[in-house]
């Protein structure tokens, strides 16, 4: 008698890509926006890294994070010389990546936590920052450059 065994190979979601903003898709604070403009995500093995290009009150700045895809807690450079403290993991199905931060500020800590996915070719990144400040809920889409 003969057993088949049949193996489910999850695909895993590649984020590798130069991506621009699309505000027209996406779903922006009115108030103020954590949106990049555009950014460069490089995906290898359990890494993960992007480079956020910004502006704020007219400056323009980037932000460089690196991150293993494993749940292990990373350090990047946070605002003015402080570190900000991250995890980053794959959802079960391997659809998406979901990285948690704690970014220091004036005497508290800010919590950050970005969902990355692709939809219909576009990255979407549903983004939430919780501090003494508020609440900020966004969903930013980007297109391949």
């Amino acid at each position: 008698m003969a057993i088949l065994f049949s193996v489910v190979v999850s695909a895993q979601t590649n984020l590798t890509g130069t991506w621009v903003l699309n505000k027209t898709k996406s779903k922006l604070s009115a108030e103020f926006s954590i949106a990049p403009k555009d950014m460069t995500v490089v995906q290898k093995g359990n890494d993960l890294s992007y480079e956020k290009h910004s502006e704020w009150q007219g400056q323009e700045f980037t932000i460089s994070d690196k991150f293993t895809l494993d749940g292990k807690e990373c350090v990047n450079k946070g605002w003015m010389d402080t570190e900000k403290k991250s995890t980053a993991e794959w959802s079960d199905d391997k659809k998406s990546v979901k990285i948690t931060s704690k970014i220091p500020m004036q005497n508290e800590t800010m919590t950050v936590i970005e969902v990355y996915k692709m939809e219909d070719g576009n990255l979407v990144l549903e983004s939430k920052a919780s501090s003494s400040y508020g609440d900020l809920e966004e969903t930013q889409v980007f297109e391949k450059k």
